[in-house]
Parts: C-alpha cells; structure tokens; sequence
C-alpha cells in the first residue's frame, strides 16, 4: 500500500501546484500585475464567483491561505529541530564505541547525554542567526549546499539498505486500517511544498521554465521517496524510525552520513523560514518607524524561531509531528485549496463536468484526510499505542 499511495498522492499534488500555476498566471494577465502570491491568487478566485457573499469575504480566501502558509512552514521548521536533535544524540551518545566495523550486530553500550530537548535549545542561537539572511537569491546559496551534502547521504544510505535485505515474507503486506491516516499525514508532508511554488517562479530568470522543471523535479523527488522507502523498510523492518537515519549502523562512516544529512536540514530550515516570514514580518515592521525597521524585523525573527524550538520541545516524536502539520495544514493547501481554486476561477467561463468531479474528489480526499489524519495524530499522542511496529511502518516514507 505504502508505494501504491506514495504514487498517487505524488501525482495529485503535483497536478494541484500546476493548478495554482495556471490560476496565478490567469490573474496576472486579467489584472496585468507582474506576479501574484498564493493568499492573493485565492482572493481574486473569490471575487471572480458568482456568489456575492463570497465576493464580499474574498479577503477572508488570502488570510485562511495565509494562516496555512503560516502553520505549515513553521511545522517544518519544528520537525528540523527534532530532526537535528535526533539524529546529534544519537551520534554523541555512540562516539566512545563507533567503530570502523559497518557490518557489526553487537549491542552498543550507549553514553548517557543530556535530553535530545536540550539538544534543541542547543541549536537555537545558530538557527536564529541563520534566519538573519534575508535575501532568497542569498538562501539559495545555502539551498544548495544543502542539496549538495543531502545527495551525498543519500547515496551513502542507499548503498547500505540495498545490501544484505532480510527474507520479506514475514512482514505485512498491508498495516491495519487505523494507521493509514498517519500515513497519509506523513505522505503529505513529504511532498507539500505548494507555498514555495509561486515564490520560486517569481524568482527565475524566465518562468516559462517552471512547468518543465517543476514535473522533473517532482518526478525526481516520488522515486527517490518510492525506493527509500521500500528498501528501508525491507531491510529494517518493525524497526524502522521516524528517520531511517537513525537506524544506519554504528560506524563513522554512517556517523558521518548522519551529520551531513543533519547539515543539509540544518541549512534548509531558513528556507522553509522565508514564507512565513514574508507574511509576518511585514504586519509589524509596517507599523514602526523606518530607523526602527531593522530593529523589529529581526526581533520578530527572533521569536518566530523561539516559537519553533518551543512547539518541538512539547512534541518530541519525529514521526507524530510529521504526520501531524501534514495532516492539519499540508492537505488543506496541497489538496483542499487548488481544486476550489480551479473551480471558482474558471467556473464561469466554462468547466467541463468532469473537470469540476475531479476537483471536487480531490478536495473531498484532502479533507478527509485532514479530519481523520488529525484525530489519529493527536490521539496518538495523548494516548500512544501499544503496537509501535504499524506507527513506525508508516513512518518508513518520512
């Protein structure tokens, strides 16, 4: 089930960011404006209804988008500062008995460190300066490195999982019905990155680029998620973790791997930063004087990201913060959203039936999962289960 649903949802939310695309470029040849966001490509879908209560409300369409932005960048954002406190702890707590042996199944003696929530605070004051670069084009230089060391650990990863893989047989085919919701908040987390979508076009040097590089990048992307996935869970099994780089052995040369990937994320946390930011920031640096604009714009920074540490901190379990910002904000701008985008934009010019059934499925699915995603998420967390193989099989696509 796990690759099936990968596939699909990666072919719908690719569909739903063209979506957007087609709708934003829509309003900007009708209202002749260079560029138009997410929040305001809502709005004038809004104004263009026949409706005139929504016609009325339509500025409510950009702060519900804006609110969604808000929450699921910043989720990602807590998400890297579990992933960074991981994956710290487990290396320092193995560094007096890492070994050169990649291929050893002893049972390691772990040091004792502090909590991995100490190791969040550890890296605040880094993350908070990190987010002191404002300019994208600058970010992009840390994108990129970023990319640069992940592609490396993915490749070091792979070699390790595709060897020796266990006799499958004995694991399940299917895992019970009641953990495919957080599955599903997992899958769209993974794949949610419809708000970078217009700001990065925006950006380019020609924009008519996108389309082609955005299906190649996405289609990179769902076999990279696709065979990670399998292989790590045939080779790891019931033990799979939120991160499989958590489950690479206990040597430096996956010591190694594990660090470069932390790198990786740690750089790419400012760019999932820069959204929210941009719709922040501008609220209260509006509202000071100019010799005071720097001043607030880099306070406001500061407690965005304090605000980040302190959301990881009270929810410390990679795989349940995951499938929850995917469920709770991932699917409602990813699946919700386009398809009534679509439909309120191009309503009155003419739609095809089959057009408005697909774009309703869609929404009907995202919502769905965003009730029951949820409920399940937070249930898990109040009250986590007895049966953590079903929880972190799921949890083998993060």
């Amino acid at each position: 089930m796990g690759p099936l649903s990968l596939l699909v949802i990666g072919i719908v939310t690719v569909h739903c960011m063209s979506i957007l695309v087609k709708c934003a470029h829509h309003f900007c040849q009708r209202l002749n404006k260079p560029f138009v966001d997410y929040g305001e490509t809502v709005m004038y879908g809004l104004e263009s209804t026949s409706s005139s209560w929504l016609r009325n409300h339509a500025h409510w369409g950009r702060h519900i988008v804006d609110f969604f932005l808000i929450v699921t960048q910043l989720g990602f954002c807590c998400v890297y500062f579990v992933f960074l406190a991981d994956n710290f702890k487990q290396v320092i707590e193995a560094a007096n008995v890492t070994t050169s042996n990649c291929h050893s199944n002893a049972t390691l003696i772990l040091t004792p460190t502090m909590d991995s929530r100490l190791y969040m605070l550890s890296f605040l004051p880094f993350l908070v300066l990190l987010v002191f670069i404002r300019n994208l084009r600058v970010l992009t230089i840390f994108s990129l490195l970023a990319n640069i060391t992940m592609l490396v650990s993915l490749v070091m990863i792979f070699q390790f999982i595709v060897q020796r893989i266990p006799n499958p047989s004995q694991l399940p085919l299917v895992a019970p019905w009641k953990t495919y919701p957080l599955f599903f908040g997992t899958a769209i987390f993974a794949f949610e990155g419809i708000g970078m979508v217009l700001p990065l076009e925006n950006k380019m040097k020609d924009p008519r680029k996108f389309p082609l590089l955005l299906y190649v990048g996405m289609t990179i992307i769902t076999t990279l998620y696709i065979s990670l996935g399998c292989l790590g869970y045939l080779q790891f099994g019931a033990n799979i973790r939120g991160s499989i780089t958590l489950n690479l052995p206990n040597c430096w040369l996956y010591q190694s791997v594990k660090l470069l990937y932390s790198i990786s994320i740690f750089f790419t946390y400012a760019l999932q930063f820069y959204v929210p930011a941009e719709i922040i920031i501008p609220f209260f640096v509006s509202r000071v004087p100019e010799h005071w604009e720097l001043v607030v714009d880099l306070f406001v920074r500061t407690l965005m990201v304090c605000l980040t540490c302190i959301l990881a901190i009270l929810v410390p379990r990679l795989d349940l913060v995951i499938s929850l910002v995917g469920s709770v904000s991932s699917s409602a701008l990813a699946l919700i959203i386009p398809p009534l985008l679509e439909i309120t934009t191009y309503y009155s010019e003419g739609m095809s039936p089959l057009s408005i059934t697909k774009d309703a499925l869609i929404s009907i699915l995202g919502f769905m999962g965003f009730v029951v995603g949820t409920y399940e998420a937070l249930s898990e967390l109040i009250r986590p289960s007895n049966a953590p193989i079903f929880i972190n099989s799921t949890s083998a696509f993060a």
